[in-house]
């Protein structure tokens, strides 16, 4: 009887088959050579596979990036790694590595992002979301806490919890992650602000109210310089502010539109009622209010309403601003 050639091609390719297959396993699975000691690696925002494949190779938490994307794309997890700061044990296998990255036991620091305007009990909601800590224990500690700038003590931290992204630490007390955003603040500062801050009449803590106000009011880069300069106008002249942002604040809400009841809220905070600056920021500023609010535009302008498309326009008298009204809002 003639033998088949085909038999000893089948088995061999068997072989081979088995042989990857083992190879596989074992990178995956048993593999434990690495990392050698204790590694802590820092993820990107928005880093694909790929580049964290090649990152935890280059770092030693991992010996071959292929099987590593083959195993998460095989577990459908691809796009489940949390970006963020890792700590992982010696010796983990590549399975062990990706469900760490995954679930976020391993993470250390978690990257958080703070828009410009938030104000500090909205910090404390979304440092509480990336799983820094309670909320609650977060606005308590903004609320307490104060920093001194020029020479003068601020009520608390509303203000000065600069608008940036952060790579939080998730072990670090509410003290210590206030710390880090106020830093920043002291690092982003504009140069001179002291000075800019007298020659406005304002202390630099009132600026950065002035910097709140154009933050929650602005629409537009170009108005920013504007909406300061009414603002100080009307301080000089001792004008109610008038700002709906300030009610806002003290309502703890947005409305799409106050009502007259809105107005006569009873509240430090109503710029309708009371003349002067509110007690605090009403929210914390990014960098282009602060620099508004530093140097605003040389105008007369007294008056300023939303006319759509981004933009507000200005007035210097009553009547002119009532026209305006009438215009924008019709």
């Amino acid at each position: 009887m003639k033998r088949s050639r085909r038999a000893p091609i089948v088995f061999l390719l068997g072989a081979v088959l088995v042989a990857i297959a083992a190879t596989y396993w074992y990178a995956i699975y048993g593999d434990r050579s690495r990392p050698q000691r204790p590694q802590e690696v820092v993820i990107a925002r928005g880093a694909t596979l790929d580049d964290v494949a090649a990152q935890l190779v280059s770092d030693g938490v991992i010996g071959n990036a292929l099987t590593f994307r083959i195993l998460a794309k095989w577990r459908g997890e691809e796009a489940a790694i949390r970006a963020g700061e890792y700590r992982f044990t010696p010796h983990a296998t590549q399975s062990q590595v990706l469900r760490e990255l995954v679930t976020g036991g391993a993470q250390v620091a978690a990257w958080v992002t703070i828009p410009e305007g938030f104000t500090a009990a909205q910090i404390a909601q979304r440092l509480q979301a990336a799983g820094a800590g309670p909320s609650a224990e977060l606005e308590s500690t903004f609320a307490r806490a104060t920093v001194v700038v020029d020479g003068v003590r601020s009520k608390s931290l509303e203000g000065f919890l600069f608008p940036s992204t952060y790579l939080v630490p998730l072990g670090d007390s509410p003290g210590q992650i206030a710390a880090i955003f106020t830093s920043e603040f002291f690092k982003e500062l504009p140069a001179g602000a002291a000075s800019r801050a007298r020659a406005l009449q304002v202390s630099v803590p009132q600026a950065v109210t002035v910097a709140s106000l154009v933050e929650r009011e602005a629409k537009s880069e170009s108005d920013r310089p504007k909406i300061a300069a009414v603002i100080y106008n009307r301080l000089r002249l001792g004008m109610p502010l008038q700002v709906d942002a300030t009610i806002e604040y003290a309502l703890r809400r947005h409305k799409a539109a106050l009502s007259f009841a809105d107005l006569r809220i009873d509240s430090p905070y109503n710029s309708y009622l009371h003349a002067g600056l509110p007690p605090t920021p009403i929210a914390n500023p990014g960098l282009p209010s602060l620099r508004a609010a530093l140097a605003p535009a040389k105008s007369d302008d007294l008056y300023y309403v939303y006319c759509g498309n981004g933009r507000h326009v200005f007035a210097k008298t009553l009547a002119e601003h009532q026209a305006n009204v009438a215009r924008c809002l019709q």
